[in-house]
């Protein structure tokens, strides 16, 4: 028994079957025909489409049997969140489904979990990395869904559940088909991304040296089921956090002359700060700097000895990044001893811009024109403020980074924002991510 697939766009397209001499009858969908040399099984068509949501897809019979296995991991890690490096259940159940795979793993730091798949075609081949995120966020669920949080005050927001539960999918599609493909398909069970701290375990182990390509997908709100979106050139900004510490004089309220007012100090950094994005970046270039925590003082009458700023800088080119940075400090530092204080001032690196390889957004571009109507390929998606340390792997291999469309009209949680308490998905939209994962590393491995 064979299969093949071909999607028709209108009449003029469509055209005899060489082998079975039957015409498609169909417009404007995806038909699966499946045929066989023995003339005693009989030729049938299949029509497969997921219309909620407004999209269709044409999923591979190979992925659409796992469609319960991937739904109930799913909902098996959004019951039981985790966060970042605290991921110690979350970890321990992907080793289990591993082992019942008989793939073999092994840790990365405390909670990341990388495995291997050798093909059994040839000795050598090349080797293509796969990455799914599993860390949870600090927040309540404020689904009523059966599946709903376990673990109070805590949240599968951002769809880590979702991404971990397809990876394994894609993971034992891949294990049934290792004595078709040579090379080495690589799994990174990746923790902590959600504060910048899990890519650089896998990079520092050296899993990437050797790679072809990575691949890793992010499902997301913004777009319905059945979309994809593949864009070269920058998607998500780089991410630093910074703290700055005012270091005053303290003394009565009444005399303010006598101390060194860190409070006042303080609010004039983070005002002064809004500059560099106002007066010191070009218009047409993207940067924020945010302030998220002031605290300064101890008691109504007392000047304040110390004050604190928490905040973030994002941004797309390197060099941007590194200015923004530096202005900072220089702005606090300068404000601080211009009243009489000093500042001090701490940086950390959660994430670099995430940049997608051209070569591996045309490869990907390839297998995805496969599964859905190319009018569904979003090729010029928005980029976003928001950071991913996937941009880690990009650093260092080339690859790419896929958005995946979960939201659907009927299922209104479905349209909720990232990070929100009500944030849900369309699970069957993750077929086709559990889809690009296996076709794509199969075709990097064939090449």
């Amino acid at each position: 028994m064979g299969i093949r697939s071909e999607f028709c766009r209108n009449t003029s397209e469509i055209k005899s079957d060489s082998r079975e001499g039957i015409p498609h009858p169909i417009k404007n969908r995806w038909v699966y025909w499946f045929y066989s040399d023995d003339p005693s099984v009989c030729i049938m068509e299949r029509i497969i489409e997921f219309r909620k949501g407004g999209k269709n897809m044409a999923i591979k019979n190979y992925i659409l049997e796992e469609k319960d296995y991937i739904i109930s991991l799913r909902r098996h890690f959004h019951a039981h969140p985790e966060v970042s490096l605290k991921e110690y259940e979350t970890c321990k159940k992907i080793e289990e489904e591993l082992d019942a795979l008989r793939i073999p793993h092994r840790r990365i730091g405390e909670t990341g979990v990388y495995a291997w798949i050798d093909g059994k075609k040839a000795c050598k081949g090349k080797i293509v990395a796969l990455r799914a995120d599993m860390d949870a966020l600090a927040m309540e669920d404020l689904k009523t869904v059966s599946y709903r949080s376990q673990n109070k005050g805590f949240c599968h927001a951002c769809g880590h559940d979702a991404h971990t539960a397809t990876l394994l999918a894609a993971a034992k599609v891949l294990k049934s088909k290792e004595t078709g493909f040579s090379g080495q398909v690589r799994l990174f069970f990746q923790q902590a991304e959600e504060i910048g701290q899990g890519a650089r375990l896998f990079v520092g182990a050296g899993l990437l040296e050797g790679c072809e390509r990575i691949f890793g997908a992010h499902v997301t709100s913004r777009l319905a089921k059945g979309q994809v979106a593949l864009t070269k050139g920058p998607q998500c900004a780089s991410c630093d956090y910074f703290k700055i510490t005012v270091k005053g004089k303290g003394a009565h309220v009444s005399t303010p002359h006598l101390g060194v007012d860190a409070a006042y100090i303080t609010a004039q950094i983070a005002v002064n700060l809004q500059s560099i994005v106002a007066r010191s970046t070009a218009p047409l270039e993207t940067v924020v700097v945010g302030v998220g925590v002031i605290k300064a003082g101890t008691q109504y009458n007392i000047v304040a000895e110390h004050g604190e700023i928490e905040g973030t800088t994002r941004s797309f080119l390197p060099e941007v990044r590194k200015f923004t940075n530096d202005r900072v400090v220089q702005i606090a530092k300068q404000t601080a001893a211009m009243y009489g204080a000093e500042a001090d001032v701490i940086f950390l690196d959660y994430a670099a811009p995430l940049t997608n390889d051209e070569d591996a957004v045309r490869e990907v571009t390839e297998v995805a024109q496969q599964l859905v109507d190319p009018v569904d390929i979003v090729s010029d998606y928005q980029k976003s403020l928001g950071a991913d340390d996937f941009a880690d792997y990009l650093a260092v291999t080339k690859g790419m980074y896929a958005y995946i469309g979960t939201a659907n009209e009927e299922k209104p949680n479905t349209k909720a924002a990232h990070h929100h308490g009500l944030f849900d998905i369309d699970e069957e939209a993750l077929l086709l991510s559990c889809n690009l994962y296996v076709d794509y590393a199969l075709q990097v491995l064939k090449q």
